[in-house]
């Protein structure tokens, strides 16, 4: 099976996420985790969709006629007849229902075209998802998951690494771990072909040699959308 095919990785991707692949292949898929940082970064993609479908929803007010019917189960003396409705009416209210579910569905798995080009998700030593980067045409939206505290004097520097290149910096992480970074033209066109992403520990305003100093937080393959 070539597990190198984008539609295929990302079925699989999808399957182990949901859990249903079957007890055999869940481990084939473990073992290709381990040396494949894109597979995972496409596994992280697919979790985080389905973990915003279990999100709670905001409360609402009570209308009053499900008071009302309520009141007319506990109070049998009264008789209560609601109204018929044609059935008409509840087909086209159910099938704006299934539409609608479908919308948001696809919206949430699926993210229209924004100019989002990339979503690369960087792990940490233990293999735990620890900031998200978004790319875009000329910038990189950064979302902190779980990264480590920062001391004044040190800050976090992200860096590409083309296929058998040097790094080369994209610019200092925002202090908070959530912000923008905005790209020059020469980086655009790094982002463009296969590459590595990784952020290293430097000191307060990045490395002062032009090249990695302190050690290796955060690394992660581009992954394209």
């Amino acid at each position: 099976m070539n597990y190198h095919t984008t539609a295929l990785r990302r079925a699989l991707a999808a399957d182990y996420a949901i859990g249903l692949m079957p007890a055999t292949a869940r481990r084939r898929f473990d073992a290709l985790l381990l040396n494949d940082a894109a597979l995972r970064a496409e596994l992280g993609h697919w979790q985080e969709a389905l973990a915003s479908l279990t999100g709670s929803l905001p409360e609402r007010a009570v209308p009053d006629h499900v008071w009302a019917g309520i009141q007319a189960r506990i109070e049998p003396q009264k008789l209560h007849v609601p109204a018929k409705k044609p059935w008409w009416r509840k087909g086209r209210l159910l099938a704006a229902a299934c539409a609608l579910i479908a919308a948001v569905l696809i919206g949430v798995l699926y993210p229209r075209d924004t100019g989002l080009a990339y979503r690369t998700t960087l792990v940490a030593a233990d293999q735990q998802p620890a900031l998200r980067i978004d790319t875009f045409a000329d910038h990189l939206q950064v979302e902190p998951l779980a990264i480590a505290a920062l001391t004044p004097a040190q800050a976090l520097e992200l860096w590409v690494i083309p296929a058998g290149g040097k790094p080369i910096s994209l610019g200092l992480v925002p202090t908070a771990g959530k912000g923008r970074i905005q790209l020059s033209e020469a980086q655009q066109t790094l982002l463009k072909a296969p590459a590595t992403l990784a952020v290293t520990l430097e000191p307060e305003g990045g490395s002062p040699s032009g090249q990695p100093t302190g050690p290796v937080l955060y690394k992660g393959q581009l992954a394209s959308l």
